[in-house]
């Protein structure tokens, strides 16, 4: 392998962390072992090519989610000290995940457009200060209705991994977090340092953008990684439903291309798929909750309720009241 030094495009990349209280240690640690691996060659650990401080207002240790703590590295220096400064959040029902001091800092940052990069939940953090309305955020489709409901205004998906969108990315979070630092190493360093970096993460390619959240929809199963995009947008549309053009688009295909991807793989039609994500959606409400008929004919997008029973019936070999009673 090629000296890591030998390869040092400018100077060395600077990364500021920001810890929410509850942060989720394991994204933090994949993406600060990220740089701390390729900054120097093998496991030498040298600041030689990257460098990285954990900021905060105080000096006092933050508690992960997991309750091992971390204590800051350095006080809030100037954001422009840095390439990105990174927020890592974790649990969403903390009451107060950064101080006022803290999230002034992240605004001035903003202000000097110093890229921000929000972590796992840290991304609700950078959308509750305003500062990701004009840019498509990534998180995880285990956060993907919170994010909806507490920031409609802004767009979100949560079927890849990362995004980098001008000054703002955003992370699904867990091993993602290596794939996104390692994106950044090989942008800034070089692909010799980001290679030496996943060698010793024992990681055998870094992921990219545009690879899919690794979650199968429900039950419905296929291979190409356009369709698992698609069928997790549809799980996540099941009272607004995305026309087929929007489903095709969002996957850089035009409507024909993705229904010729559906018949060839699932020898259906998206529509007839999207039909089954509702319904099989339905039969988990009709299961699992004591919700009236109606209400979930509407939750997942029916206008009639009789319309609803029919095809419930046709798809399960019962209506959802014979199913209820059945389990009674």
């Amino acid at each position: 392998m090629k000296s890591a030094k030998a390869e040092v495009k400018q100077s060395p990349l600077k990364v500021g962390f920001v810890l929410a209280r509850s942060f989720t240690l394991s994204a933090f640690a994949l993406f600060v072992d990220t740089l701390r691996l390729a900054s120097d060659e093998a496991d030498k650990s040298g600041r030689v090519l990257a460098d990285w401080h954990v900021l905060g207002s105080t000096r006092h240790l933050i508690t992960s989610s997991c309750g091992v703590q971390v204590a800051p590295t350095s006080d809030f220096i100037d954001p422009k000290a840095f390439h990105y400064i990174v927020v890592v959040g974790g649990l969403l029902n903390a009451d107060t995940v950064i101080d006022n001091q803290t999230a002034d800092y992240v605004k001035k940052a903003a202000e000097l457009k110093v890229p921000l990069i929000g972590v796992c939940t840290g991304t609700f953090i950078l959308a509750e200060l305003g500062l990701m309305k004009n840019h498509q955020t990534c998180v995880s489709w285990l956060h993907y209705q919170a994010f909806r409901e507490r920031f409609p205004d802004n767009v979100v998906r949560s079927d890849r991994l990362f995004n980098l969108d001008r000054n703002r990315g955003s992370c699904a979070g867990g091993s993602s977090a290596a794939d996104m630092a390692a994106s950044i190493v090989r942008r800034h360093i070089s692909r010799d340092a980001e290679r030496n970096a996943l060698e010793v993460l024992q990681i055998e390619r870094a992921r990219s953008g545009l690879d899919i959240q690794p979650r199968r929809p429900l039950s419905i199963e296929c291979e190409d990684a356009r369709l698992k995009a698609v069928l997790i947008t549809m799980e996540r549309h099941i009272e607004d439903v995305v026309p087929t053009e929007q489903l095709a688009a969002s996957v850089g295909l035009s409507r024909r291309q993705l229904e010729r991807l559906f018949m060839d793989e699932m020898k259906t039609s998206p529509g007839a798929v999207y039909t089954r994500v509702r319904m099989e959606r339905a039969k988990q409400l009709v299961i699992q909750t004591q919700a009236p008929l109606v209400e979930i004919a509407l939750e997942v997008g029916f206008d009639s309720s009789s319309h609803f029973a029919r095809l419930f019936r046709r798809l399960f070999g019962q209506s959802p009241t014979e199913l209820r009673r059945s389990l009674a």
